[in-house]
């Protein structure tokens, strides 16, 4: 077992065994104990009581952050020649359609999201194998296949972000930054939170929220107390 580091060691002991945080206590206390150089991600971890490999259980859906993601996050904005001027000043990083399907089918993936119409899905269906394992395959739940181009790049770019729960039933997602104020890891983590109790399928029996950690990158995991996140 490798050692700690002095730095994980004086972390280690702000953190009490066993101790359920409410959501402030663990905001202020991750921005304590995270010491990375860089600006880490905040992560937010929370198990559904779901399954998901029932239909009417699988969890999916889109989230605007009030504060941001803290990251720059490239946006690829696949349209007609008509809506490029739109798409370009709503902030889009690429804009352009079939030299940028012809990239892609040659393994250029230097995004962090596509957004494209309705009327074009039947090109980009040809890239899944490239898309698909990446994440990056516009999808119409997600809000990223609209014929409101300007609007979906401007929503993306002020912290709109998407999210899906995995096999065993977690749902993980990216709240912000270490270098955000508690106030703001709040504001963000309880708008994600508050967006997927609300989104409890009926055929979901028992506990619904089994578990909630706050985390940064490389951090230990804080525990929350669902029952915080209400009281804010």
């Amino acid at each position: 077992m490798s050692k700690l580091t002095k730095n994980q060691k004086l972390a280690s002991e702000k953190i009490e065994v066993g101790k359920v945080y409410s959501l402030k206590e663990a905001a202020v206390l991750l921005k304590e104990i995270t010491t990375t150089k860089f600006d880490a991600s905040v992560d937010v971890d929370v198990r559904l009581g779901v399954d998901p490999r029932k239909a009417n259980q699988m969890i999916r859906g889109v989230v605007s952050l009030p504060h941001g993601t803290g990251k720059q996050i490239r946006v690829l904005a696949l349209c007609t020649p008509d809506l490029e001027a739109e798409a370009k000043a709503a902030g889009a990083d690429y804009v352009g359609l079939d030299e940028y399907i012809d990239k892609i089918k040659s393994g250029w993936t230097d995004i962090d999201v596509i957004i494209t119409l309705p009327s074009i899905m039947g090109k980009i269906g040809a890239l899944g194998k490239v898309l698909g394992p990446r994440g990056l395959m516009p999808n119409p739940k997600s809000g990223t296949v609209t014929n409101e181009i300007g609007k979906a790049v401007t929503e993306v770019k002020q912290g709109k972000i998407d999210f899906k729960v995995d096999k065993a039933g977690i749902v993980h997602t990216s709240v912000g930054k270490a270098s955000f104020t508690a106030d703001q890891i709040v504001g963000n983590a309880k708008e994600f939170i508050t967006t997927l109790i609300k989104m409890k399928p009926t055929s979901a029996k028992g506990t619904y929220v089994k578990s909630i950690y706050l985390s940064s990158t490389m951090s230990p995991g804080l525990k929350i107390d669902p029952k915080s996140v209400e009281e804010i």
